[in-house]
């Protein structure tokens, strides 16, 4: 089995008197999809801000491809190899695609903006994703329907040699026909070997992507279980007890979250 690219040991995070993440264990390997799941409230905004530096962490570990690292803002994150792509995609509607896509990192070359440079590397992307929805990288993203903007953020992650990417609630809102579009290139960024987190209350979707699913309830880690060993009912009772038959947290423990 290879070893976590990404491992989180004994995280801890309070927000005054309140204790919001309790010795949080979440690992995530290379070339699989791990989905982080709980009900509202769980903790997985919390752990994922931690992860990507907007929180400090009160303690634990954070560790890289084996080596202990400190994040401590966004650039720190990216600069590891670390991507995010919030619900909200943080796309500008008015730019086309190679400008989101490049959106505060723009090459340039001599002084000048490198608009051929960047329109080839946002065509050599969303072509290596198999992405074919997309007609143009001169789109206007205003123009674009849900799935294409989300494949233009996810396209937008990978560009700059990401080795984990963080997907927050990527089918939300979309049709049957979009979704599909979205998992298919999900297991397609797992598939070249990157660690992908998916971060979704859609028990389908997690089950037909992910490989493994981390459980949080009342900000513990319930349960890391493989989805392929396991259920929808029993994900659901993890996330909304805390336990599933022997599975899960110490009935006291469970209890006492409450």
């Amino acid at each position: 089995m290879a070893e976590p690219i990404l491992s989180i040991k004994g995280l801890n995070k309070s927000f005054g008197p309140v204790h919001v993440l309790h010795d949080v264990d979440f690992n995530v390997y290379p070339g699989e999809v791990t989905a982080l799941v709980g009900d509202n409230g769980a903790g997985k905004s919390t752990l994922v801000k931690c992860i990507a530096g907007i929180n400090g962490i009160d303690s634990g570990t954070i560790t890289w491809e084996g080596r202990e690292v400190s994040i401590s803002d966004p650039r720190a994150a990216a600069a590891l190899g670390i991507e995010f792509v919030y619900q909200d995609l943080a796309l500008a509607d008015n730019l086309d695609i190679t400008q989101n896509m490049f959106l505060g990192r723009e090459i340039h070359r001599f002084g000048l903006l490198a608009d051929g440079e960047m329109e080839r590397k946002a065509r050599e992307v969303l072509a290596s994703l198999a992405v074919r929805t997309v007609s143009s990288v001169r789109q206007v993203v205003a123009n674009l329907s849900g799935g294409q903007r989300q494949t233009v953020a996810i396209a937008k992650a990978v560009l700059w040699n990401s080795r984990v990417v963080f997907l927050d609630e990527p089918t939300a809102a979309l049709g049957v026909a979009q979704t599909r579009q979205v998992l298919d290139l999900v297991r397609r960024l797992a598939d070249q070997g990157l660690g992908v987190v998916l971060i979704s209350h859609n028990m389908n979707d997690v089950m037909e992507v992910s490989d493994r699913v981390a459980v949080l309830y009342l900000g513990r880690l319930a349960a890391e279980v493989f989805a392929k060993d396991s259920s929808t009912t029993q994900i659901v009772e993890l996330m909304t007890a805390g336990r599933s038959g022997s599975l899960g947290l110490a009935p006291q423990t469970a209890a006492e979250s409450i």
